[in-house]
């Protein structure tokens, strides 16, 4: 184990998935609460693009719900995502429009502790040639792992 606080943080690009765990001394069901909400969204943010969700978007996400976030990268923007996955407190995944997948998984710890991984999956990214361009996994990579860090620092 490194001496950074994650337990696992790389960028598999043959598998094209990014993932990053940490783990946050918070029950999985608080954590998933605070994720199935996208106003808690912004909450954890690492990336310093999520702003806050759309006056439409549900207090609670559930499998197949859309919700619309505010959002800023140089300019304001608005993008609409769509949950994917949904596991009661174990996994929670969204997309939007470009195809790849932001996705949550969470896992209970002896000590009441949970593992929480991030993983940005670009599988099914519609433009790849632009991920790489814009550089998103560097980016993306470096966003991951200060989201996790700010939940961990919510929950302490």
């Amino acid at each position: 184990m490194t001496s950074s606080p994650f337990l696992e943080s790389t960028i598999d690009r043959r598998n094209e998935v990014i993932r990053v765990s940490l783990v946050v001394p918070a029950a999985a069901k608080d954590i998933f609460d605070l994720l199935a909400s996208p106003a808690g969204h912004a909450v954890i943010d690492g990336s310093g693009t999520v702003r806050s969700p759309q006056s439409a978007a549900p207090d609670r996400l559930s499998l197949g719900a859309k919700f619309g976030m505010d959002m800023k990268m140089g300019v304001p923007y608005k993008i609409t995502n769509e949950v994917v996955e949904f596991e009661e407190n174990a996994r929670i995944a969204w997309r939007h429009f470009g195809g790849h997948i932001w996705r949550y998984i969470l896992e209970p710890q002896a000590d009441g502790g949970t593992k929480v991984t991030e993983e940005f999956d670009w599988k099914k990214n519609k433009s790849k040639l632009m991920l790489k361009v814009i550089n998103a996994y560097g980016k993306n990579h470096k966003s991951m792992e200060q989201t996790l860090l700010r939940l961990r620092e919510h929950f302490a």
